[in-house]
């Protein structure tokens, strides 16, 4: 049976979806993009602190969750624009400190929600 993991501290879905869904062992946790959970509003005007932003969702939902980074297993990350690729990197790999990181696509996309910088999924497991 799934549970669904909802947290105050990662904004609020804005559609039909939840924020995370656990199965079994594993976490899907649903795109996460740069808005701050406590305005709604998006945070940070380049892609260093879109990414941040980005993470601590991430990091929230986990949280919430009973996961942590170094459980996450593979992302899923949209950038708007791939010249801000080595930029984005500089921040994610901040938190992914373990010694074995997640399997990772990244991929350029033509829009994402709100007009936003980038956007973040996560697969954790326990197992």
């Amino acid at each position: 049976m799934a549970r669904r993991v909802s947290t105050s501290k990662a904004p609020a879905a804005i559609g039909p979806y939840s924020q995370a869904v656990i199965a079994g062992h594993t976490l899907y946790a649903s795109g996460q993009i740069p808005l701050d959970p406590a305005t709604g509003e998006i945070k940070g005007g380049d892609i260093s602190e879109q990414t941040r932003q980005v993470m601590r969702n991430v990091g929230a939902i986990l949280t919430e969750a009973g996961y942590s980074y170094n459980d996450v297993v593979k992302t899923t990350c949209f950038l708007a624009d791939m010249k801000d690729f080595a930029e984005f990197n500089s921040v994610y790999e901040k938190y992914f400190t373990d010694k074995d990181k997640p399997a990772r696509s990244c991929v350029a996309v033509k829009e994402l929600p709100k007009n936003v910088l980038c956007e973040v999924e996560v697969i954790a497991s326990h197992g």
